[in-house]
């Protein structure tokens, strides 16, 4: 019996240099894309794990799936070259304008139709462009399967695993679960290395692109029908703040600086 572990990807564009449409939504064209970092977290606990898995005589199956333009094929292929066994492209602009809610059911869709099997699903914790933190929660409630969020630790023992789990950031825990289960990765590695055979194998790999009709996607729960946010304002954040810095200050200098500062502030109304 095969292990199969689906890993979700977004490709998303360089954050520093975002422009939008009249819909609010991030304009994609021309803006250098990666890999979100926190699906580098997945797609390394998925390499991690397959390895693991595999020293006990158990084969490994992983599948990488996005929705996006055509241009996110080329994430696919990287994925392939650090371990995916296959790679899928979900492509059609009925998919265009999707928020969170929308793309988990999309993501569940194509998992229910063409890897039910699973027994992992792999994602990143958010995504860069958008830091919602809701696709893999939601993906989780739509395919009835146990979640753990906020994983910075990921290892597997006789068909059982256990996470370690952030907490606040401070306090990490440690779960235990069966499967189906969706994990998400709060991790954000260096880029992986490819095996010169991975990448050669991701160069010739046909990676089939997957439409709405081939999922069978209800269309009132896809892209902008199916996206009950609606996004008012999006703009960049700037701060007019004045910032100084003090360094190596005797302690008592130091609090005194403070203090003259906080009066400063009182004295303007800024606090």
């Amino acid at each position: 019996m095969t292990f199969k572990i689906v890993v979700c990807l977004k490709q998303v564009p360089d954050t520093n240099d975002i422009k939008w449409t009249e819909n609010n939504t991030i304009q994609r064209e021309g803006l250098d894309s990666i890999i979100n970092p926190y699906d580098i977290g997945a797609l390394y606990f998925a390499k991690e794990f397959k390895r693991t898995i595999s020293e006990r005589n158990i084969d490994v199956e992983i599948t990488a799936v996005t929705m996006g333009p055509n241009q996110s094929e080329e994430i696919l292929r990287k994925a392939i070259s650090f371990g995916c066994d296959r790679a899928y492209l979900l492509c059609d602009k009925k998919f265009s304008g999707s928020d969170t809610l929308a793309t988990a059911y999309t993501l569940s869709q194509f998992i229910k139709i063409y890897v039910p099997d699973f027994k992992l699903i792999l994602c990143g914790q958010q995504a860069i462009d958008g830091d919602t933190a809701q696709t893999p929660s939601s993906m989780a409630e739509k395919l009835s399967i146990a979640q753990i969020t906020n994983v910075v630790e990921l290892f597997e023992a006789n068909e059982v695993y256990s996470v370690w789990e952030k907490d606040t950031g401070v306090k990490k825990e440690t779960i235990k679960s069966g499967y189906p289960l969706l994990v998400a990765a709060a991790i954000t590695p260096e880029p992986l290395s490819p095996r010169i055979n991975d990448y050669i194998r991701s160069q010739n790999a046909i990676i089939p692109v997957l439409n709405a009709q081939d999922i069978n996607a209800n269309l009132s729960c896809i892209g902008f029908s199916g996206s009950p946010t609606i996004v008012k304002k999006a703009f960049r954040h700037s701060s007019d703040r004045n910032v100084a810095l003090y360094e190596n200050l005797p302690p008592t200098e130091a609090a005194s600086l403070i203090i003259d500062e906080i009066n400063k502030c009182r004295n303007k109304n800024d606090i």
